[in-house]
């Protein structure tokens, strides 16, 4: 039964009832699996008299139903053919009738959907989108371009390609003359209209979306119909970089208008032009350099103009690392000039950013210090100068010196001056991108840094008195910058200085010295020794701790409480590199998190935040352990336990890697009390759906396993963890998560009561090995294998897995041998692997009946790559692993949308014979008791060996 267009109606206002939310996204999801559901959503979508907000919803919501429910891993749609088809027809129209905020939400829908389906399934979209120009409706065309523009912008980001050329190419043969032509009728219409301002913005904002296609047409070669007109479109470009219309301005100092929009996307395609295409394009650049230079010289410090400025500053940037332009720059009065009139105003501060210091400091520090504000003028200028000195060091570090000279007099008696000196010495000091783990690496030889430093800022750093705070955050920058300059003994100096500035009552200060400390508890010598590990920072780091936990909670509401990555951030370091010492102060360190978490988890807004929150709370359960198991699972399964049952979805994957580390740090004991109330629940498939759960639910159960193997038995649900094993191998995302479950359970449930089952397992991993297997689940089918084959005293073995194999098809196995096991065991690479193939290898040919008998040959194939695997025998190192966290991987974490791995507690790896050391030695005493054990056949079977098998095999058998 298709589903009621006013009840989902009524869902979608409520979910924007932060009382009903909830309630009503599971009931939508109820009525996503109702017939036509995608189709109901945009008839609300397409609905006038419906509340804007509710319309907005649904067109969210279909973003959403899209993204999961088109097509499935393969490219299958799981939707219906007609369903298919009525989406393609009326979502174009929809979208171009429907307003701004909208069209957003529909054109992320569209661009799923040109993932899967652009071009060959959906190859009348652009004819489609041709059809419908008009060389004179503006709201008409603006819904076209903004289709296209999400479908093509597409292309900018990825690597050329067949396929990809051939998307392209099919497109610019329909689409490329009606653009052109479009381009010139709106420049037109702009002339025509000069002096109708509704016309005129319309023409303009026509002009915008013409300049971001004309882009994205662009990105990965100039089309051949574009190169044909070159001249015409640079005279057009140029005209639209310097055209002014006092109608299209604003008057809000922080709202661009569409004219500064155009040119700053104008700029972009310059920049693109000048990098890839410049053998064509050269001959019109120079016009445009003087039209930026003028531009940059004629804005003022809004902060309307920062986009623009930071696209013209992006092109100059680009024509100064081209050979042939820069020339011009190579000469003392023009750098000055440069140096005067386009870096010094864009680098010095301005009235805009002391506000946003003292009013929205948390924005203020992401956009100076992360490199988020890579379209900012400060390091658009700053990216600028440093492309000229790449060519002209001397030169530039030369002018540049006399302006931070000049600057750092002015500044003994004006704050700001001393800061734009700062901020001019970290353009031409630092040669490269600041990193994450050493800060700036190379610096310019022209240049001392540290005598710098305590020249003219160390002073900053440790005095109070009459010091402005920004010059406080300029003083821990520059530290946090060059921290790789220094040295140890220097570092030593300052980190008193720098921890005692964490006392401070202005937020950027403490928190900018946060970020340094955090990075300085990271930074190591070029022989990997850390500058400031746990015996330096041990006297003073529960104190540390209860600090930065206390800046945390002097916020109270969930979302102004994880507002601050940053402490949280320096937290985990501190909990990382005081390692076991968390013992001695755990009960402070819990106390903080758990409350913590009992705040946030009303309201996870900042997905960095939480993960830093959740990265400590696994360096308290990998370090903290020593001080009771039992106590910690206490502890955390209250908290842990609300998170589960009241459904914080962006917690839950991190709780269940928790919970499972727990379980890991004691494998043998019988399974808590507590874990048990979890298993009906991961019985069901609900909270398999959400596919960031995963690997973190398979972890848990897995760790499950072992620890109530008995009761899982008893219990008959042994067949509910084959169904979710099923379920998981079905999917090539989840396929290498089946076989953790699959070793979990061969590992832990006794042969007879996982033999009814064994058959079924085998059947549903061989159709997989049929389908293109990837390299990486061949490896884990034959590292299951192996542990079948070595666990002959479970009551396993070599023989078994044949038995059960000859039950799927009769000789199925020489196939499967000797196609995938044999040469498959070669690639293994982790040494517990290669180990347990040898043993493996070892028993079944010491000790199976059907190697000894039935695959004679076969034999010989396995003692050959047995004694090559040996020839490099693996040997397994211990420890607990690293305690590097990888920040990259919490960059782009979306809610809701993936799974991130805690580093803190990631998962030891599990050797199952770790009581065989000396691989080497094991297997001459295996073959020689083997041999015992069978009257000398095992030294028979070595005439199956060439000469030179069995002069290798002979010092294993006596």
């Amino acid at each position: 039964m298709a589903s009621d267009l006013s009840q989902i109606a009524q869902l979608l206002d409520a979910t924007l009832d932060p009382v009903k939310h909830k309630k009503a996204e599971a009931a939508l999801k109820a009525e996503e699996k109702k017939p036509q559901f995608s189709l109901q959503l945009l008839k609300i979508v397409a609905t006038e008299n419906l509340e804007t907000k509710i319309r907005l919803a649904g067109a969210l919501c279909f973003k959403n139903f899209i993204r999961h429910n088109y097509v499935d891993e393969e490219g299958t749609y799981k939707l219906p053919a007609e369903e298919v088809a009525t989406i393609k027809q009326e979502l174009i129209g929809l979208m171009i009738a429907c307003p701004s905020t909208i069209q957003t939400q529909l054109g992320d829908a569209i661009s799923i959907i040109a993932d899967s389906d652009f071009w060959q399934r959906w190859d009348t979209l652009v004819p489609d989108l041709v059809s419908r120009f008009s060389p004179d409706n503006f709201k008409v065309n603006n819904g076209v371009l903004e289709v296209a523009h999400s479908i093509f912008v597409r292309w900018r980001p990825l690597y050329r390609s067949d396929g990809l050329y051939t998307e392209i190419n099919h497109v610019l043969s329909t689409f490329a003359g009606p653009f052109l032509d479009l381009l010139s009728a709106t420049d037109q219409q702009i002339a025509a209209h000069a002096n109708d301002k509704a016309a005129l913005k319309g023409y303009y904002d026509t002009l915008s979306l013409l300049i971001k296609v004309f882009h994205d047409l662009s990105c990965q070669d100039m089309p051949p119909q574009f190169e044909s007109n070159l001249e015409h479109l640079s005279t057009l470009l140029h005209k639209y970089l310097t055209y002014e219309n006092p109608l299209l301005a604003t008057d809000d100092d922080s709202e661009a208008s569409v004219i500064d929009v155009v040119k700053a996307d104008i700029c972009e395609v310059l920049h693109l032009y000048v990098t890839k295409f410049d053998d064509d394009f050269g001959r019109y650049t120079q016009v445009f350099v003087n039209s930026a230079w003028n531009l940059l010289s004629a804005v003022g410090p809004e902060t309307k103009y920062d986009n623009l400025v930071s696209k013209a500053l992006h092109f100059l940037t680009a024509i100064a690392a081209s050979p042939q332009h820069s020339v011009s720059f190579n000469d003392e009065n023009v750098l000055s000039q440069v140096v005067e009139k386009v870096v010094l105003p864009n680098v010095a501060l301005r009235e805009s950013d002391i506000e946003l210091f003292e009013d929205e400091p948390i924005e203020f520090i992401r956009r100076d210090l992360e490199g988020s504000d890579a379209d900012s003028r400060r390091r658009a200028a700053t990216d600028f100068l440093r492309q000229l000195q790449v060519n002209f060091e001397q030169l530039v570090t030369s002018v540049a010196g006399r302006y931070i000279n000049h600057y750092l007099e002015q500044g003994k008696t004006n704050w700001k001056d001393k800061d734009t000196a700062i901020s001019l010495f970290f353009a031409i000091a630092a040669k490269g991108a600041v990193t994450a783990a050493h800060g700036v690496k190379t610096i310019n030889p022209l240049v001392n840094v540290v005598d710098f430093f305590q020249q003219h800022i160390a002073n900053d750093l440790v005095s109070d008195a009459g010091i402005e705070p920004i010059s406080k955050v300029d003083a821990i920058k520059y530290l946090y910058t060059f921290r790789s300059q220094l040295t140890k003994e220097q570092w030593q100096a300052a980190f008193q200085p720098l921890i005692q500035n964490l006392g401070s009552s202005n937020y950027v200060v403490y928190t900018y010295a946060a970020i340094c400390v955090e990075r300085l508890l990271q930074l190591t010598d070029d022989s990997g020794a850390r500058f400031f590990g746990r015996a330096e920072i041990e006297p003073f780091a529960k104190d540390l701790l209860d600090h930065l936990f206390k800046l945390v909670e002097k916020e109270t509401s969930p979302a102004k409480m994880q507002e601050n990555e940053f402490l949280m951030r320096c937290i985990m370091r501190v909990l990382l590199v005081i390692n076991t010492g968390i013992v001695n102060f755990i009960d402070m360190v819990l106390d903080h998190l758990v409350g913590i978490t009992n705040i946030i988890k009303a309201n996870p807004s900042n997905p960095r935040f939480y993960y830093y929150h959740f990265e400590a709370l696994g360096a308290v359960v990998s370090f903290g352990s020593s001080s009771g198991l039992t106590k910690l699972e206490d502890r955390l399964w209250e908290p842990f336990n609300l998170i589960i049952t009241e459904e914080v979805n962006e917690f839950m994957p991190y709780v269940f890697q928790l919970f499972a580390k727990l379980l890991e740090l004691n494998p043998s004991g019988a399974l808590p009390n507590h874990y048990h109330a979890l298993v009906p629940p991961l019985m069901t498939p609900a909270p398999w759906e959400t596919r960031g759960n995963v690997p973190a639910l398979t972890r848990l159960l897995a760790a499950i396993i072992p620890r109530a193997s008995r009761s899982l038995v008893a219990e008959n649900q042994v067949q509910s963890i084959l169904g979710i094993f099923q379920s998981l191998l079905a999917s090539r995302k989840t396929e290498l998560n089946a076989f953790d479950l699959l070793e979990s359970i061969v590992i832990s449930i006794e042969r007879n009561a996982l033999e009814p089952y064994f058959k079924q397992i085998l059947s549903l991993v061989f159709t997989k090995l049929q389908d293109s297997p990837s390299d990486s689940f061949k490896l884990r089918f034959v590292r299951f294998y192996h542990l079948v084959s070595a666990k002959v005293e479970a009551g396993l073995g070599t023989d078994f897995f044949i038995s059960q194999v000859d039950l799927v098809q009769d000789n199925l196995f020489v196939q499967i041998y000797l196609r995938i096991i044999l040469p498959t065991s070669e690639m293994l690479v982790r040494p517990v692997d290669r180990k347990l193939a040898v043993i493996s290898f070892a028993k079944s040919l010491g000790d199976s009946a059907a190697f000894a008998q039935r695959y004679v040959k076969g034999w010989r194939f396995t003692c050959e790559a047995m004694l090559k695997m040996l020839l490099n025998p693996p040997k397994v190192g211990g420890g607990i692993g690293d305690d590097i966290v990888n920040e990259a991987d919490v960059d782009d974490i979306g809610f809701g949308l993936g799974f991130t791995a805690l580093n803190t507690c990631k998962k030891s790896v599990r050797d199952d014979y770790p009581e065989i050391q000396d691989i080497t030695q094991w297997v001459r005493q295996y073959f020689t008791d083997a041999n015992t054990r069978h009257n000398g056949a095992i030294a028979n079977y070595m005439e199956r060996l060439t000469d030179e098998g069995r002069q290798a095999m002979a010092i294993y058998v006596s």
